[in-house]
């Protein structure tokens, strides 16, 4: 029997997509294909093995007990089968794709690409950057830097450091007020995306958690690191993370008024689909970054 009739491969990536999404809308959606469509392939797929794989209610779909059994193969399968077409593909290509948040790649990664590249001549790189969260099934990147908490199914994450946050403001708009020394100090100064989440927490581990921020003026820049290029610039106080200043501290552009450190419970992380850890230009670059940040953690 051929293997096309044996295992319909076509229902079994509308299976797959299904069972990832649990909508078989979603799926069509991924797969270019109509719902009904989709359906179509997973009835085909439920006949070939004979028992049901979906529990079909209004506007719901859920996985019985054998779709369950099922899905998490077929996911591994697809992925063994998309690695290798990857890794063929790396060996002509040789170029590794980071998707980034703007401020990890602006702060660090953009200073020490260049390293990397010299060490591995043979790996070219091209930088993606946006805050959006990637799906790793629809885009090209081999790798990401993202923050959170590192349990993101079916990826292999490494800790990268701590997103410790604290207020940061340029010396010359801390002189205006004659210093600041105190945490209410701060609330004399105009205060950068005083929506930001972080600021809130910083307030409450100073022991100031009833300040409100709410009647301030809403600014929000969409990026770390551009609220500190207008904190540089002395349009305000912005709350950031310290170890992508030094060097402005350092030069003087930008003060840290307290030690205080505050954190949201995240880190920034790099990850990798868990079906492509092998891949000689994602081990490259894992053990690049483990080399490079001592805080790296497996």
């Amino acid at each position: 029997m051929k293997m096309s009739k044996q295992f319909p491969l076509n229902a079994l990536r509308a299976f797959e997509s299904a069972a990832r999404q649990m909508s078989f809308t979603k799926a069509g959606e991924e797969l270019g294909l109509t719902q009904t469509a989709v359906s179509y392939q997973i009835k085909l797929l439920e006949d070939t093995i004979g028992e049901p794989l979906f529990l079909r209610r209004p506007r719901q779909v859920t996985l019985t007990e054998s779709g369950e059994r099922l899905a998490p193969r077929i996911t591994e399968a697809f992925g063994i089968m998309s690695e290798a077409i990857t890794s063929l593909r790396d060996t002509s290509e040789g170029t590794l794709i980071i998707h980034s948040t703007a401020t990890f790649a602006a702060r660090w990664l953009a200073r020490h690409l260049g390293t990397f590249q010299l060490e591995n001549p043979g790996i070219a790189v091209r930088l993606e950057t946006s805050h959006e969260m990637i799906d790793f099934a629809r885009t090209e990147a081999d790798v990401a830097i993202r923050t959170g908490k590192g349990d993101w199914p079916g990826l292999r994450s490494h800790s990268l450091m701590k997103s410790h946050f604290t207020p940061m403001l340029s010396p010359e708009l801390a002189a205006t007020i004659g210093g600041v020394r105190t945490p209410e100090d701060l609330l004399k100064l105009r205060i950068i995306d005083p929506g930001d989440p972080w600021w809130r927490i910083w307030f409450t581990a100073a022991g100031m958690p009833d300040v409100d921020l709410g009647g301030r003026p809403s600014s929000k820049f969409g990026a770390q690191a551009f609220e500190a290029a207008a904190a540089i610039a002395g349009h305000g106080v912005a709350i950031l993370k310290p170890e992508f200043y030094t060097d402005d501290v350092a030069l003087g552009r930008l003060i840290q008024p307290f030690d205080l450190l505050s954190d949201d419970g995240t880190d920034y992380w790099l990850v990798y689909p868990q079906t492509r850890r092998n891949s000689r230009k994602i081990r490259a670059f894992r053990d690049f970054m483990r080399k490079t940040m001592p805080t790296f953690r497996d």
